[in-house]
């Protein structure tokens, strides 16, 4: 944890990296989504009365996480492209769907050092876009790509 002074210093969201599989991913600019679950909530009113009571529900739903990388013809844009038609299965009409799913970290770096990570469970491409081609632009090209996933948690 960092100390400067008398107080702890707030970690910066500008150093991380996302690894599939145990594979690194470079080229990620943002990962969204680090929700660690959702319960729903039931409520339940209680006859006679104006009162009603509200109760966890027993069901968890995750966020799907959304990430932006480069595309810049590395072996990257390969593996990301492979994930995505083995899901998908362009051509065939027996999509892989959902049963073509990998796991993968989130490390939160600070200075270098691994300070914080987060582990995915049994994701699956959702869906993969690309940024706007736009003539005159100088911006470079992104993918958007969405994981839905069946959990996030921190792990040490």
């Amino acid at each position: 944890m960092p100390k400067v002074g008398d107080i702890w210093e707030s970690y910066r969201s500008n150093e991380f990296i996302l690894r599939v599989d145990g594979v690194p991913s470079p080229g990620v600019t943002k990962i969204g989504g680090l929700s660690e679950g959702e319960i729903d909530t039931i409520e339940q009113p209680d006859g006679g009365s104006n009162h009603v009571y509200k109760i966890a529900a027993t069901k968890i739903k995750f966020e799907p996480l959304t990430i932006e990388r480069y595309v810049d013809g590395s072996p990257e844009d390969k593996r990301f492209k492979d994930w995505f038609n083995a899901t998908f299965k362009i051509g065939n009409n027996r999509p892989g769907g959902s049963s073509i799913r990998k796991n993968g970290t989130i490390e939160k770096l600070h200075n270098g050092e691994i300070v914080m990570t987060f582990a995915f469970y049994s994701a699956w491409v959702k869906s993969s876009k690309f940024s706007d081609f736009e003539a005159g632009s100088t911006n470079a090209m992104k993918q958007t790509i969405v994981l839905e996933h069946e959990g996030l948690e921190r792990v040490e």
